[in-house]
């Protein structure tokens, strides 16, 4: 029987295996509380040859793997059940920034905020933008297909992915592409970008840089109602304005963030807020500044602010970004939910969320990509007491079964992961799911890359090594 951690640490070093119980501990959670999984062991590989050597041995061992970025993800995604985890934290190399091309490419532990930093020089950015950004990693980015505030305008991480190099499961190294204009053939990259790490570990990735806008404008509109900041947003998108961001937080999120370190300046005793962004060339910059004001008054707006300088604007948006780390004071754990419904019907599930919450008896907080209608129903709770953590995730599932009646759809931008695998056949039919699973065998015909995730099992047969496989 191979000696796999013998092997793996003359791959990688013994300090980059660990074994050890405690060793282990925080790796068992993403930031998803209320999953705990605990690897067999973990490996760090720090360089390309590396990872693919590690995967070999993988390979030759039978054994079944998760990669994992930065634990960011808000799914369970990345959670490793008795088998090996693969941390790529340690890829965290800028390998190349073409300004000329505007293209970069990066290593999959590179924080995304790193890479704007990278290309700030050349009046360059990357555009997705998760409320993690400061923490979150490419390679987990593209796993996930993560989004953030700007992805109403800009799209989500599939729209500036250009190639990927991936070391697939059975140890074959390849290199996929978005193809172009002209070209033929399948867009693998297409299906590879948001796989949740079921189709192999990647290895690096190309990206699209966008140009820094000429101007941007960025609005706070406060209101005294979540129906009228909900319809106003609503409005800005029919009126044929594409903001660059469009987010809405409730007086519970504005409460806690409010009193926290993260404070932005958002006013306590409104019942909602709206950030608004629109950015572009400077000609007509301002007469959509204009008419997102006429709008937002017409649904109500109490007052609208317009940050004067880089440092407000910067303000507002660390309240917004920072706001599930402010709710660390409300409660000591926090469950998060990601669901997409149509624009036009925001206001009546909203209102039907908080009616879910009063019969349950917690206490919901949302702040969400209004513009794209993308959820994000927080509830900070204490999960050490059984009762409330029940009746949170009865919620969650009562939250899940409206957005899925009212024509939405599960995740926007977490994923499927564990959290939301059990919704998949309310979702798809069976016809759907099978094709997934043999989608699925083309790059992983045995199962082994991050088994139990995304399709349900008896849906598509998980690979189970033998006894003893894992050792």
């Amino acid at each position: 029987m191979t000696d796999l951690p013998t092997e793996l640490s003359d791959i990688v070093g013994a300090r980059h295996v660990l074994q050890r119980a405690t060793e282990l501990l925080v790796y068992e959670n993403d930031a998803l509380p209320g999953y705990h999984k605990r690897p067999r062991l973990a490996v760090f590989p720090g360089t390309r040859d590396e990872v693919i050597a590690v995967v070999r041995a993988l390979h030759r061992a039978r054994v079944a793997f998760v990669p994992r970025g930065a634990g960011t993800g808000l799914s369970g995604g990345a959670l490793a059940d008795d088998v090996v985890l693969i941390g790529l934290q340690r890829m965290r190399r800028i390998i190349s920034v073409d300004p000329a091309g505007r293209s970069a490419v990066v290593e999959p532990g590179v924080v995304n905020s790193s890479l704007t930093k990278a290309a700030t020089p050349f009046g360059l950015h990357y555009a997705p933008d998760p409320s993690s950004q400061s923490a979150c990693t490419i390679g987990g980015n593209v796993a996930e297909n993560a989004g953030g505030p700007h992805c109403l305008k800009y799209g989500v991480t599939l729209n500036h992915v250009l190639a990927a190099s991936v070391v697939l499961p059975g140890g074959d190294v390849v290199r996929l592409e978005r193809p172009g204009e002209n070209d033929t053939g399948y867009d693998l990259l297409g299906a590879y970008v948001g796989s949740e790490g079921c189709f192999g570990v990647t290895l690096d990735v190309t990206v699209r840089l966008t140009p820094n806008p000429e101007g941007i404008r960025t609005m706070l509109a406060d209101f005294t109602s979540v129906d009228d900041a909900a319809r106003a947003a609503s409005a800005i998108v029919a009126a044929g304005i594409l903001p660059a961001a469009l987010e809405l937080m409730d007086h519970g999120t504005i409460e806690a963030v409010e009193s926290s370190i993260y404070a932005a300046g958002y006013p306590r005793d409104a019942a909602a807020v709206l950030l608004i962004e629109v950015d572009g060339a400077l000609a007509g910059l301002d007469d959509d500044v204009s008419a997102v004001q006429r709008i937002c008054r017409e649904c109500g707006a109490r007052e609208i602010r317009t940050a004067s300088d880089a440092g407000e604007r910067a303000r507002l948006w660390q309240g917004r970004k920072k706001a599930f780390g402010a709710m660390g004071r409300v409660a000591p754990h926090l469950a998060v939910q990601d669901a997409v419904v149509p624009r036009t019907k925001l206001a009546p599930i909203l209102a039907r969320i908080a009616e879910i919450g009063a019969r349950q008896r917690i206490h919901v907080c949302n702040v969400f990509h209004a513009g794209d209608g993308n959820l994000h129903p927080n509830v900070p709770y204490n999960g050490d007491d059984p009762d409330e953590a029940a009746r949170v995730h009865a919620a969650m599932r009562e939250i899940m079964e409206l957005c899925i009646a009212e024509g939405g759809t599960i995740t926007g931008e977490h994923g499927v992961g564990l959290d939301k695998i059990g919704y998949m056949e309310r979702l798809f039919p069976g016809e759907s799911l099978d094709a997934m699973c043999r989608l699925r065998d083309a790059f992983d015909p045995e199962r082994r890359a991050n088994p139990g995730k995304v399709v349900p099992s008896h849906r598509c047969r998980e690979w189970l090594a033998a006894p003893g496989a894992h050792t």
